[in-house]
């Protein structure tokens, strides 16, 4: 996922950079007049070729405004911009899973360990706890200063306290020797899992 994350960034990126790459250097063009002093000869149509040049003359951007469809289609592509941008956005904002934990092994050297594998076990540790009917657990942070995110639905009949100190000396403990690290922050959710009103005679 994080793999997946850095590639459409960099595409993103990349192509919002060749835009303005493309545009600046037409502007710069045109405004220098480059293509009279260079004697180029650039293809008809070419924006800004003269200082005075304009990117759309105002016969361009006119020709459409009479048609009924033509506003709806702007404002349906400004939408449709604004949704990507801010999803693009969320997706920044959302802490990054790490892909893997260092373990100090003791010889010099280390070890890494697979986030997905190490979440997948402090998952299933969690749903072992009485009173846990799901959990989902998150690693984030840095390799060497992981720190977890939880997310437990309670059972009807659980204590949150006794949950929550089980977790800690049980899962979270187990875990935290088993990669070596001298502290491994939690964040842990609870939420209950709705069930029907039990009636009572």
């Amino acid at each position: 996922m994080r793999t997946a994350r850095a590639t459409v960034n960099r595409v993103l990126l990349g192509l919002v950079g060749l835009l303005l790459l493309g545009t600046g250097g037409s502007v710069l063009m045109g405004g220098l007049d480059l293509p009279a002093r260079r004697h180029l000869d650039l293809p008809s149509g070419w924006p800004w070729t003269r200082p005075d040049g304009v990117l759309l003359p105002a016969a361009d951007r006119t020709r459409f405004t009479d048609r009924g469809w033509w506003w709806p289609t702007v404002i349906a592509g400004l939408a449709v911009l604004v949704l990507l941008l801010l999803w693009w956005l969320l997706a920044q904002l959302r802490p990054r899973r790490l892909g893997t934990v260092l373990v100090d092994s003791g010889d010099g050297e280390g070890a890494r360990v697979r986030g997905p594998a190490l979440e997948a076990v402090l998952a299933a540790e969690a749903v072992a706890v009485d009173g846990v009917d799901r959990a989902a657990v998150v690693l984030t942070g840095r390799p060497t200063t992981p720190q977890v995110r939880a997310l437990l639905v309670l059972a009807p009949h659980a204590d949150p306290g006794t949950v929550l100190l089980r977790l800690a000396d049980g899962a979270v403990a187990q875990a935290r020797t088993a990669t070596g690290l001298d502290a491994l922050p939690t964040e842990v959710r609870l939420r209950a899992v709705r069930h029907r009103a039990e009636r009572v005679s």
